[in-house]
């Protein structure tokens, strides 16, 4: 019989959960049969018809947002955008990493976007949901062709990604760093490569995101490292030589954020941990709870960043002297607006892949 606990390969969650949102539900227990299939991944088309959201979170360092993927093949376990699926009728487990929405129409909407009258220059962020350098962006380049819209009106870009790929766009992001239009965050969870794999089982591993750091570094392109998610008794003590690694790397900024578990990750992190270092769980568990108030999640603005008490005051200590230590700049880039422009006359294709 399959242990419903053990994760299948390459994947993060080893169950789906039940939606919140609905009545009825399949799961994998100690009766599905030993020639369970693999999940596959399945990619559906999302006929958003706008590409722009914008927020008001006070914990955010940005408004405006583009996610050209919903649901991420990444497969991370922790990852706090899993319950965004349950609104489309999936599960925030295997579903989240399986069923991913991809957005055809993202340059095109985008492009719609910046030339409207009502578009005032801003920052837009990339990866604010889920990360826009996930696997299948190698074959249907959403991402790159995002940037390169964002290039032919040099509107300013952050990107948040966990994946080398990012340096495939190294071309885009150098022309739009000459405007002072680009900043890249690489989320380094740990340096060590089987606590990589398990936590974040299709994710470049750490040695990639290093050399991504330092490629985007020597190209002039401003990037930054997050440890994300800081996870007490598992990864917290690793924030020094994290942050060591990637500034000698290149990298000039620095930020973490705390572990956040909201409604099903919650359950499937304890699944995950039983299935991985049963024997540290409740310890784990113990610190997540510390910082939280005695629960594993508080979602009140500006404390489910960092969370609150002793403990959290001594990892928010540890990374402070630790950045410092580093010689890291102590605020973020700020990028410029000043350059952006819209296109008269036929469209620019600066960066046109498609062949003459």
């Amino acid at each position: 019989m399959v242990d419903p606990l053990t994760p299948y390969k390459g994947r993060g969650a080893p169950v789906s959960p039940a939606n919140r949102f609905e009545k009825f539900s399949l799961e994998r227990d100690e009766e599905w049969t030993e020639d369970d299939p693999l999940p596959r991944t399945q990619f559906l088309k999302d006929r958003s018809r706008s590409i722009i959201a914008t927020n008001d979170s006070p914990d955010l360092g940005f408004d405006a947002s583009i996610n050209p993927y919903r649901g991420c093949e990444h497969g991370c376990i922790y990852c706090y955008a899993r319950p965004t699926h349950e609104y489309l009728g999936f599960s925030a487990g295997l579903d989240f990493e399986t069923k991913i929405m991809v957005k055809e129409k993202a340059p095109e909407l985008l492009r719609a976007a910046l030339m409207s009258p009502k578009w005032k220059p801003r920052i837009l962020v990339s990866s604010g949901v889920t990360d826009c350098y996930q696997p299948v962006e190698r074959r249907l380049q959403l991402t790159r062709r995002c940037l390169q819209v964002l290039s032919e009106f040099r509107n300013p870009v952050g990107i948040i990604t966990k994946n080398h790929l990012v340096t495939r766009d190294i071309d885009i992001l150098s022309e739009l760093a000459r405007y002072n239009a680009a900043h890249v965050t690489v989320s380094v969870t740990s340096l060590r490569h089987e606590l990589a794999r398990d936590l974040e089982p299709r994710t470049s591993m750490p040695k990639a995101r290093l050399d991504a750091i330092r490629a985007l570094s020597s190209a002039g392109i401003s990037v930054g490292v997050n440890i994300a998610p800081v996870i007490p008794g598992l990864n917290d003590h690793e924030i020094p030589a994290i942050l060591e690694a990637c500034r000698e790397a290149g990298a000039r900024t620095a930020g973490y954020v705390l572990l956040r578990l909201p409604y099903a990750v919650a359950p499937l992190f304890e699944k995950w941990l039983e299935a991985h270092h049963p024997g540290s769980k409740e310890k784990i568990l113990h610190r997540i709870r510390d910082v939280r108030g005695g629960r594993l999640y508080d979602s009140r603005w500006s404390v489910r960043q960092k969370g609150e008490g002793f403990y959290a005051e001594q990892l928010i200590n540890l990374f402070k002297v630790s950045r410092r230590k580093a010689g890291y700049e102590t605020s973020p880039p700020a990028l410029s607006t000043s350059s952006f422009r819209r296109p008269d006359g036929p469209q620019l294709r600066l960066f046109d892949d498609s062949p003459a």
